[in-house]
C-alpha cells in the first residue's frame, strides 16, 4: 500500500462569496463585468462608471445592484429595475442583468445573487421577481426553472421610441 503525504493532496474549494450592494468603490469593476457581459450577447458596451454612479447613487436612484465578492475581488453581479403593474397595484423588479466571470460559474454564485434579489425585492415592497433570457439560452432558461422561476409567454411588441 503507497502511503500518500498530506502535501500531495490538493483541494480546490471555491472562494467565500460575500453578496452585498454596491458601493462606489466597485463602479470599475462592476462596469467591466457590464462589458464583458455586453460582449458575450455581441452588445456594445458603452456605459462608464460615471453613469453607473449617477443610476445607483445619485439624487434619483434608478437601479439597485448587488456583487459578489471574494478576497479575489468582485465575481458577479445582479442589477434590478424597478417595475410596476398599474392594473393590480403591484410593485416588482426586474432582474435586468445577472452575470458571473469565467471560472466562478457553477460554484452557486449566481443562485445567491437571485436569492439576494428576491430579498431586496420583497423588502421593497415588491410582489414579484421578473428576469428574462434570450429564446437560444437554454442554459440560462434552465437555471431560472431551477430557481421557481415561471416561464411567460411573449404576447406581444414591445417598442421603443428615442426621447433625447
Amino acid at each position: 500500500m503507497t502511503e500518500i503525504e498530506d502535501s500531495e493532496i490538493s483541494l480546490m474549494r471555491p472562494s467565500v462569496v460575500t453578496i452585498r450592494t454596491a458601493k462606489p468603490r466597485d463602479l470599475p469593476e462592476l462596469n467591466e463585468m457590464i462589458a464583458l457581459l455586453a460582449a458575450h450577447h455581441g452588445d456594445p458596451a458603452v456605459t462608464t462608471p460615471e453613469q453607473l454612479e449617477r443610476d445607483l447613487f445619485g439624487p434619483l436612484p434608478w437601479i439597485t445592484a448587488l456583487v459578489a465578492e471574494t478576497s479575489e475581488g468582485l465575481i458577479g453581479y445582479a442589477i434590478l429595475v424597478p417595475l410596476y403593474r398599474a392594473q393590480e397595484g403591484k410593485r416588482g423588479m426586474d432582474l435586468h442583468h445577472l452575470f458571473v466571470r469565467d471560472g466562478h460559474r457553477g460554484h452557486g454564485t449566481g443562485q445567491l445573487l437571485v436569492d439576494r434579489a428576491r430579498e431586496t425585492a420583497r423588502n421593497a415592497g415588491c410582489g414579484y421577481l421578473s428576469v428574462s433570457a434570450a429564446t437560444g439560452n437554454v442554459l440560462a432558461h434552465r437555471f431560472y426553472e431551477q430557481l421557481d422561476f415561471t416561464p411567460r409567454p411573449v404576447t406581444g411588441m414591445r417598442y421603443m421610441q428615442s426621447i433625447a
